[in-house]
């Protein structure tokens, strides 16, 4: 029946959202609300990469602030702020009642969930707990060239600090992340520690309370970071990573 209703929903003009109603990371162009896919396109493929676009969308929002902690959301109101159906909607929210970050509410839709100081210190300690000793690892073993070529991920960081994007730093803190932790090899690793740091960055409360100042300082510890990696300068390393999680946005 859902699968119906997604045709259905493909077959129909598009309606656009007035702007009032649009929210950071809106879904363009998707093909299941008016545009022609390719020739050819599987709708299986096309509906997977709509879900995932919403997805994208709505993590971007909770970091923003833009999905409130404790307020209850249904699909059919986030798809029309979002300008897709439901279905992509309700699929992305269930993804996210999985990771923690909402909560089903019988018949009424998805509460964001409140989180609370505790919590966060907790994910940050288990940051610590994995991140330090790789990059303790990897200052010993990756010579300073290496750490050279992340430097635009690091400026890019600097960039959405300095326009005061909470969920643009998200993203390119969460970038520059990775791509230290990948010099390991090990993308397990990876993959838990990315998802650390995405619960890491949900707000307590909304609007989120970060100033551009904090994430300022917050970018400009990841050059700081990779001038004691390539220096070999074990102290700071340890140093800068374990107060780097300790931070708003790191």
């Amino acid at each position: 029946m859902e699968q119906g209703r997604a045709r259905d929903a493909a077959e129909r003009p598009e309606r656009r959202p007035h702007a009032a109603h649009r929210v950071p990371g809106q879904v363009r162009g998707a093909h299941d609300h008016g545009e022609p896919p390719p020739p050819g396109t599987p709708r299986s493929v096309r509906r997977h990469s709509v879900r995932g676009q919403v997805l994208d969308a709505l993590r971007a929002a909770l970091v923003g602030g833009d999905l409130v902690p404790g307020r209850v959301y249904s699909a059919p109101a986030l798809g029309l702020r979002l300008g897709v159906s439901a279905t992509p909607v309700r699929e992305a929210m269930q993804q996210l009642a999985v990771e923690g970050a909402v909560e089903v509410v019988p018949n009424r839709g998805f509460r964001v969930v409140e989180r609370t100081p505790r919590e966060l210190a907790e994910l940050a300690e288990v940051r610590a707990l994995i991140e330090v000793p790789v990059m303790l690892r990897l200052a010993r073993t990756v010579p300073a060239e290496r750490w050279a070529e992340l430097r635009p991920l690091a400026e890019a960081t600097a960039v959405a600090a300095a326009h005061g994007d909470l969920a643009t730093y998200g993203e390119a803190d969460r970038a520059f992340h990775r791509a230290l932790l990948r010099l390991a090899g090990n993308e397990q690793l990876v993959a838990v520690a990315d998802e650390l740091h995405r619960r890491s960055q949900w707000p307590l409360v909304s609007p989120p309370v970060t100033r551009r100042a904090d994430l300022v300082a917050d970018a400009a510890e990841h050059g700081a970071l990779l001038d004691a990696l390539a220096a070999g300068d074990l102290t700071v390393v340890q140093s800068l990573v374990s107060e780097h999680f300790t931070g708003a946005r790191g």
